[in-house]
């Protein structure tokens, strides 16, 4: 939803508030994927007897935050928030360390244990991954259970206010049947079939038809300026009066609803700008559903804007008491989560893969929708929510280890390639050529990560 959720007493606390409960999300999430990937690489290490000398959260760059030495590695926590890594004896990776490669090979080093020993090592950190993604699906299935919207119940379509969707061809009001012949039950099926989306069946004024996407329509849309999708229509529920409002002492309490203008009914509020349009600056007469279902008529002014100075407030519990929707509701035993978070997963998995497939498809235009560190903060709820934040990050989780799996060298996929080859034809790639592939990953890697955090910089830039 875009509608927003959250309410400060003015912009400049509600930004900074914002700013510190998505900052704060942003860094725990990524420290605990971070340490848990790498302590994937730490502990099959340590049980093969393989030395460690660092166990790094970020990267220490000249110096570190903090270091310790226990036995012979040093944990610590780098000034660099850009990952993470632990060092091992006798391995090419990121630390280039061709002093020790010269030296000739310990029986604690990484290269002298056998294949078998240093695949399962180097999968170790994307393995972590991917049962971390599970367990939280699992634990979110247990403690949440499952909630969402039924498309059926939505009387009136969705609300399309992203000019490239209604360039495509979509208007408020569609209603969602069917993408790719698949149908649409649930509102989240929505988010997870589009990726791959060629074609949508919607029920327009009782008439079903089929909207034709453009191939390159996911790079069209990750470049608009809107980030709306196709939005749920709710009413126009006060969450608070901006303290700069001209009715900031009119008694509006949260979760009024406000039911009409000047006699005129408001069912959604994305009907509010229209019915608004041309009365800037004047007194209106508003009817208001209060808690207890009682209603009362209140004078309220709009500004030289058209604005009321209210941000609107959303709850899908009174939404649905008051009619807009359904809300479909499942709890799960224990037993029963792990198959419910296991369902999860594997859909995430599908779905991201798509995601792959459409980025490294030119004509798909998809590319141009990805993103660095800031797209990945912008992810995070603005309010603090526990099931959003572990759905987040169980699908970085997912995310990070497909990534991870890529046969780039410099990456956990690049390494487990390069091993596969010595297991397979009985040969060792040379050291030489293992620390040529190295650098060549490396440069790889910088280029992805300048691009998509490019792609950020222009975003802010031109939106």
């Amino acid at each position: 939803m875009s509608v927003k959720r959250y309410f400060c007493k003015s912009k400049f606390e509600n930004d900074y508030m914002e700013f510190i409960i998505k900052i704060s999300q942003f860094l725990l999430s990524l420290s605990l994927l971070i340490v848990l990937h790498e302590l994937g690489h730490f502990i099959p290490a340590k049980l093969f007897k393989t030395k460690v000398e660092k166990f790094y959260l970020f990267f220490d760059v000249k110096f570190s935050l903090f270091k310790k030495k226990i036995g012979d590695t040093v944990y610590g926590i780098g000034w660099l928030p850009l990952g993470g890594y632990v060092k091992i004896a006798g391995m090419i990776d990121e630390s280039m360390d061709k002093e020790q490669m010269a030296q000739p090979p310990q029986p604690w080093e990484f290269r002298s244990k056998p294949a078998w020993q240093r695949l399962i090592i180097m999968l170790g950190g994307v393995t972590v991954n991917f049962i971390l993604a599970y367990v939280i699906y699992v634990g979110i299935s247990f403690a949440y259970g499952d909630s969402d919207v039924k498309v059926e119940s939505l009387k009136d379509g969705y609300w399309i206010d992203n000019p490239v969707l209604q360039d495509f061809g979509f208007k408020t009001g569609d209603k969602i049947l069917a993408i790719n012949d698949i149908p649409v039950v649930n509102d989240s099926d929505i988010g997870f079939n589009l990726i791959a989306a060629e074609r949508v069946t919607i029920n327009r004024d009782g008439t079903d038809q089929v909207i034709e996407l453009p191939e390159d329509f996911l790079g069209q849309f990750s470049s608009s300026k809107s980030k709306r999708n196709f939005e749920l229509r709710v009413p126009f529920m006060v969450g608070q009066v901006a303290d700069t409002s001209l009715n900031v002492n009119k008694g509006l309490e949260l979760g009024d609803v406000i039911q009409s203008i000047n006699g005129k009914e408001l069912k959604y509020f994305d009907q509010v700008e229209d019915m608004t349009k041309g009365l800037e600056g004047s007194t209106i007469t508003v009817e208001i559903l209060k808690k207890d279902n009682s209603v009362i008529t209140k004078e309220l002014e709009l500004d030289a804007e058209g604005k009321f100075g209210i941000h609107a407030a959303y709850d899908p519990a009174r939404f649905e008491e008051l009619g807009y929707f359904d809300v479909f509701r499942k709890e799960y035993s224990l037993g029963e989560s792990f198959v419910a978070g296991g369902q999860k997963f594997t859909k995430t998995i599908y779905n991201y893969f798509d995601q792959l497939a459409a980025i490294f498809n030119p004509s798909t235009g998809a590319y141009k929708g990805l993103g660095g560190f800031k797209a990945i903060y912008d992810q995070f709820s603005p309010v603090w929510s526990w099931p959003y934040f572990w759905g987040l990050t169980a699908f970085l989780s997912i995310m990070l280890a497909i990534l991870n799996l890529l046969p780039i060298p410099a990456l956990d996929g690049g390494h487990v390639v390069f091993l596969l080859y010595e297991i397979i034809s009985g040969r060792k790639p040379s050291e030489k050529f293992l620390e040529r592939a190295q650098v060549v990953g490396f440069f790889i890697l910088i280029a992805l990560v300048l691009f998509a955090n490019g792609n950020d910089i222009f975003k802010a830039i031109t939106n």
